[in-house]
């Protein structure tokens, strides 16, 4: 890069003197149509249930869940996640509860459709919610089945369509689950649903509060390396997307968020796609517990989600969407 100008004829501090300034210059900004609202749901009536470390995240049986949307609605916010809360009779080793057209996320979506028309609903699409043994696949054998599997998945994917899902987001990381998804969604009418593809998702140490949150995690005896990425490698990230764009990926997520923005910059700057971030449960519960114990500030909240959108990220899955829609809104 060429260096233009210098000292004392060339002064870049003239750019920061004021915040109208600053604001005026700024490249990156945050807004709440950045934001993606993950909802943790359960079995029950009228309860809403902490979730385990992670500190103002909750749990909300059906009944419950207009207040969190009604927060949605008020600031804003696109679109929301659903996450249940599998109760432990209803797990087994196939994930059967997922086909279950009166599950959580079902139901979930249907009254979202009903009573709050306007925002966008999003789906993970993997069984770790609901197997007996904490994984997102079928065991057979002592190992993750990959076809057995994604059988499975492009039902789960077709059932949530039917409910009136919009976004469809495959996170299981199995091989060749988006181009077989993308067909039975085609072939049964679906052609509007989106895809956003987990493309890049690490075997990261920062989900253990996500896993208490849908109940994994104490059924998990081992770890996910087999068909997450190595947190080691970019490379391989290539490959991910690209084959899951030609498969039919309308979007990619990068996941986690905050200690990979490389990998987020990367993507972005090498393909032609919607790059979308997942601020992870363990990043979210390092920053509020940090802001809770007043080691940081809540500005340090925003500065993070900034970072998203300086790497190339174009949304952000993020646990703090309701307190950075309200900052914006006061803001404003």
């Amino acid at each position: 890069m060429k260096i233009l100008g210098s000292y004392p004829k060339t002064r870049l501090r003239r750019l920061r003197k004021s915040s109208w300034l600053r604001n005026l210059v700024s490249e990156n900004n945050i807004s709440n149509n950045d934001l993606i609202l993950p909802i943790f749901i359960r079995e029950g009536k009228s309860k809403i249930e902490p979730v385990k470390n992670m500190p103002g995240i909750n749990r909300y049986t059906i009944d419950k869940l207009p207040i969190i949307m009604n927060q949605a609605k008020k600031y804003k916010i696109p679109m929301v996640a659903l996450f249940p809360y599998t109760p432990q009779n209803k797990k087994n080793n196939f994930g059967l509860e997922a086909l279950n057209p009166k599950n959580l996320v079902c139901r979930a979506i249907k009254l979202i459709k009903k009573r709050f028309t306007g925002i966008g609903v999003m789906c993970d699409v993997a069984l770790d919610p609901y197997t007996s043994h904490g994984h997102d696949g079928v065991i057979i054998k002592n190992k993750i089945d990959n076809d057995a599997t994604v059988k499975i998945l492009v039902k789960q994917a077709l059932l949530q369509a039917s409910m009136g899902c919009d976004v469809i987001a495959p996170s299981d990381m199995m091989d060749g689950r988006v181009g077989l998804i993308r067909k039975a969604l085609d072939q049964n009418d679906f052609h509007d649903v989106s895809i956003l593809s987990y493309a890049v998702k690490y075997a990261s140490n920062f989900y253990g509060p996500f896993r208490d949150a849908v109940g994994s995690k104490s059924k998990l005896k081992t770890n996910k390396k087999t068909y997450q990425m190595d947190y080691r490698n970019f490379s391989e990230a290539y490959r991910e997307v690209g084959l899951d764009i030609k498969e039919g990926a309308d979007m990619i997520m990068v996941k986690p968020g905050i200690i990979y923005l490389d990998i987020i910059n990367k993507i972005k700057n090498n393909f032609n796609v919607p790059i979308l971030a997942y601020q992870v449960s363990g990043e979210y519960s390092l920053l509020k517990n940090a802001i809770n114990n007043k080691i940081l500030n809540e500005n340090s909240i925003l500065e993070s989600l900034v970072a998203f959108k300086r790497a190339g990220a174009c949304a952000i899955v993020t646990y703090f969407a309701i307190d950075i829609a309200k900052k914006i809104r006061s803001i404003n």
